[in-house]
């Protein structure tokens, strides 16, 4: 198995939801690490990791950032840290597929589906390193997971799209 770690210039976690039902806003966690243990090449042992600063949430507004870091939202002080543990990959065509496995957020932990795809294996010209990326995206409710229950759909959207390009390279 080896160990793959992203890059952080060069990856990016990021969400989308539904604001007072009439646009939709943008955000990102600037703080993340992604990790991948590979042993065959087709990917068909892989496992991901991914853990997450909830504190380094930014929506290019301050003041929408600290109440997001609040109680009312992801409790940062409290849970400082979202995760995704992979259970499983399933490849539907070259580097395309599912991916299966744990997301934790604000302590609830539960079972999630994404969809998933990944480059081949590149010599980067900088670094001389082999890299890939691998990018993760869907839907998730984000009541399931206790951020913004208060929040009625109608000021905050239910459905949270979430969206993960990180590029890899052995550590």
């Amino acid at each position: 198995m080896t160990t793959w770690k992203n890059d952080p210039a060069h990856s990016r976690l990021g969400f989308v939801v539904r604001h007072l039902t009439i646009t939709e806003l943008a955000g990102r966690f600037a703080e993340f690490t992604v990790t991948a243990e590979i042993g065959k090449d087709d990917l068909s042992d892989a496992k991901f990791s991914m853990a997450a600063q909830t504190a380094s949430i930014d929506t290019d507004v301050a003041a929408r950032d600290e109440h997001l870091r609040s109680g009312d939202f992801f409790e940062a002080a409290v849970h400082p840290v979202m995760t995704f543990e992979s259970s499983k990959v399933r490849l539907e065509a070259a580097g395309e597929g599912k991916i299966s496995g744990t997301l934790t957020i604000r302590g609830v932990a539960k079972d999630v589906t994404f969809n998933f795809r990944s480059s081949e294996v590149v010599t980067n010209p900088m670094t001389k390193k082999p890299t890939r990326s691998f990018k993760v995206w869907g839907d998730i409710k984000r009541k399931d997971f206790g951020v913004g229950v208060n929040e009625p759909a109608a000021m905050v959207g239910e459905i949270v799209h979430v969206s993960a390009d990180a590029e890899c390279s052995p550590a």
